[in-house]
C-alpha cells in the first residue's frame, strides 16, 4: 500500500493525494491551486495522474482548494464515484458551478484585454495616442452591454488576428456534469470504496459537512487503517460541533494519519476574545464615519461572521448600521446552512433555534443579488458593513468594494480568514501590518486591483479567531485527547515553514511525523 502526494504538501492549496492498495486507486481530494495566476493556471491544467485509473474519490469538504479540479477529473475519463457527506454534496452544487463561471469569466476578460490592446495599437498606427472616440467604438464592438462581453465577436476577431485565445480551465456545463458523480453519506456509516476497503466519515468541525475520512482495508494478510483529516476545525466555535474526539474501538488504531498543518506553527486568539474584538473594530470604524469591508469565503466564514454580528446586534453592543452580504454564492450557500440544522452545536440551538430565530437573518442584514445592488453599496458613503467573496481577494465582488474603499483611512479592511501566499489578500495583510507597525508614517503602500494601483490608506485588522482551521495547540489537543492511537503522521496542507515546524513539534511530543514533498511516495509498510 502506498500514498502519493500530488498537491497540498508544503503548500496550502491544491490538495490531492492518491491512495493505492489491492489494485484500487483512491483519490483523496481534488483541489484547485490558488495564488499567482500564471503559476496556478499551469499547475491546475496539468493533471498529475490519468483520471481513468482512479477507482473512486473521497472528498473531505467543499472548499475549492479541496474540490476545485473535480470537473477535470470527471471530464478526463474517471468512471468511479465521488464519495463525501450529504451536506458537502449540497454545497458543491453551488460551489463548483460558481467555479466554472469564474473560469469562464476570467478567460473571457483576459481575451477581451488582449484583443482590446491589439485593436488600440492598430488604431494608433503612427499617432501618439488613441482618441476616446476610437476607444468607445472598440468598446461598443467588444461589448453587448456595459457589463457584458461579446464573447463570439471577441473569439472571431482573435482568430482573424491570430491571437492566442485563453480557454477556461473548465466550463459551467462541465462543472454541472461532474455533479452526477457525487454520492452523499452520513457520518459514521462505513461505505465500500474498493476491494475489501471501506471509508467512514467523522465530523471534522471545519465547515458544514467537513469530514475526517477513516479508510480500513486488508492487503497481503494485513489489516490497516489510514485516516485523512482533511481540514480540522477549532474547538468551541459558533454554529458547528467540535472535531470528533471519540472513535469506536475498531477505528482507534491508525497506521497512518494524513494531517493538515495550515496553522501548524501559529496560535489563534481565543474564541471568547473574538466577539469583543469584532465589537471594538466595528464600533470604532462606524463611529469614525467609516465602513467595514470583510473579504470572506462564501461557505463557512461568511456565515460565521453573520452569526457573531447577529449576536452583537441582538445584544445592542454595536451601532445598528446596514450589513450586506454581497455575494450571490454566499446567499445560496447560506440556504445550505438553513437546510442542515442537525449539524449545529448545542449553543446555536439554544441561542437562536429554540427562540424561533434564524441565526443568519436579522433586520439590518441584506443579501444582495444583482450587480446594480452591489454597485450601489460600493458607492454608498454612509457607514455600513459589507461581507463579500472571494475570501483571498483573488476574484469576485470583493475586488470592487476594495477599490472603492481601500484609499479612505476612515474605512477598515477586516481580515477573518487565511490568505495564501501570492494572493491579493496576503499582500493587503502584509503591507497593512508593516504600515501600522511604522506608525503609518510616510506615503501609504500601494496595491494593484483589477490592473489599477490604489493607496492602502484603510486600516487593516486581522481577527484570527474566525479561522476555521485548528492552530498548533488545537491540533495537538486532537492528537493527545482523542482516543486514537497513531503510529505515523504525514503532515500536509500548510506552507512549507508551517508544515516543517508542525512536524518538528509533533516529533518533540513523541509522534513519528514527517512533511512529504509534492510527488513523494510513502509506503505504509515494507513488504
Amino acid at each position: 500500500m502506498i500514498i502519493t502526494f500530488y498537491g497540498g504538501v508544503r503548500e496550502v492549496t491544491g490538495s490531492m493525494h492518491l491512495f493505492s492498495a489491492n489494485h484500487d486507486h483512491i483519490l483523496l481530494d481534488c483541489g484547485m491551486f490558488q495564488g499567482r495566476r500564471r503559476e496556478s493556471d499551469m499547475k491546475n491544467r496539468v493533471f498529475p495522474i490519468d483520471p481513468a485509473m482512479v477507482t473512486n474519490m473521497i472528498l473531505s469538504h467543499a472548499h475549492i482548494d479541496h474540490s476545485g479540479r473535480i470537473p477535470l477529473l470527471t471530464e478526463g475519463g474517471f468512471k468511479g464515484r465521488i464519495i463525501t457527506t450529504r451536506t458537502t454534496v449540497d454545497a458543491c452544487e453551488y460551489l463548483l458551478l460558481d467555479a466554472g463561471h469564474i473560469q469562464e469569466s476570467d478567460a473571457a476578460y483576459l481575451n477581451y484585454k488582449t484583443l482590446r490592446g491589439h485593436l488600440y495599437k492598430l488604431h494608433q498606427s503612427n499617432k501618439k495616442s488613441i482618441s476616446n472616440r476610437e476607444k468607445g467604438e472598440i468598446a461598443k464592438l467588444l461589448k453587448k452591454e456595459r457589463h457584458e462581453l461579446n464573447i463570439e465577436t471577441i473569439h472571431s476577431l482573435m482568430e482573424d488576428y491570430r491571437l492566442e485565445i485563453v480557454e477556461p480551465l473548465y466550463t459551467q456545463v462541465e462543472a454541472n456534469r461532474s455533479l452526477s458523480f457525487f454520492d452523499g453519506y452520513p457520518y459514521k456509516e462505513p461505505v465500500t470504496i474498493g476491494k475489501g476497503m471501506t471509508a467512514t466519515f467523522y465530523d471534522a468541525g471545519h465547515i458544514l459537512g467537513s469530514a475526517m475520512c477513516l479508510i480500513r482495508f486488508r492487503e497481503n494478510g494485513r489489516r490497516c487503517t489510514v485516516c485523512y483529516t482533511g481540514d480540522i476545525g477549532r474547538f468551541d466555535r459558533p454554529i458547528l460541533k467540535d472535531p470528533t474526539m471519540d472513535f469506536p474501538e475498531e477505528h482507534r488504531n491508525i497506521d497512518l494519519l494524513i494531517m493538515e498543518s495550515t496553522y501548524g506553527g501559529r496560535h489563534h486568539e481565543t474564541v471568547d476574545d473574538l466577539k469583543e474584538r469584532l465589537k471594538k473594530v466595528v464600533t470604532e470604524t462606524i463611529e469614525g464615519g467609516g465602513s467595514v469591508v470583510i473579504p470572506a469565503f462564501a461557505y463557512g466564514r461568511t456565515q460565521d461572521v453573520v452569526y457573531v454580528l447577529h449576536e452583537l446586534y441582538e445584544a445592542g453592543e454595536v451601532p445598528r448600521v446596514p450589513v450586506y452580504v454581497d455575494s450571490p454564492l454566499a446567499t445560496k450557500l447560506t440556504k445550505v446552512f438553513g437546510e442542515h440544522p442537525e449539524v449545529y452545536d448545542r449553543e446555536t440551538h439554544k441561542a437562536f433555534l429554540e427562540k424561533g430565530l434564524n441565526p443568519f437573518s436579522f433586520n439590518e442584514l441584506r443579501y444582495t443579488e444583482s450587480v446594480e445592488d452591489s454597485m450601489e453599496i460600493m458607492k454608498d458613503p454612509r457607514p455600513h458593513i459589507v461581507i463579500s467573496s472571494s475570501g483571498m481577494c483573488e476574484a469576485g465582488r470583493i475586488l470592487h468594494h476594495l477599490r472603492w474603499k481601500i484609499h479612505n483611512p476612515k474605512n477598515t479592511v477586516l481580515i477573518v480568514g487565511y490568505m495564501a501566499e501570492h494572493t491579493l489578500g496576503r499582500r493587503i495583510v502584509d503591507l497593512g501590518w508593516d504600515y501600522e507597525q511604522s506608525g503609518r508614517r510616510g506615503p501609504a503602500p500601494e496595491v494593484k486591483i483589477l490592473g489599477k494601483t490604489y493607496p492602502l490608506n484603510a486600516r487593516v485588522v486581522k481577527l484570527s479567531g474566525f479561522s476555521a482551521h485548528a492552530d498548533q495547540s488545537e491540533m495537538t489537543r486532537f492528537l493527545k485527547e482523542s482516543n486514537l492511537s497513531v503510529k505515523r503522521i504525514a503532515v500536509v496542507h500548510g506552507e512549507e515553514s508551517q508544515s516543517l515546524q508542525f512536524a518538528e513539534h509533533l516529533r518533540d511530543h513523541g509522534f513519528n511525523a514527517t512533511a512529504p514533498r509534492r510527488g513523494e511516495v510513502m509506503k505504509l509498510y515494507e513488504d
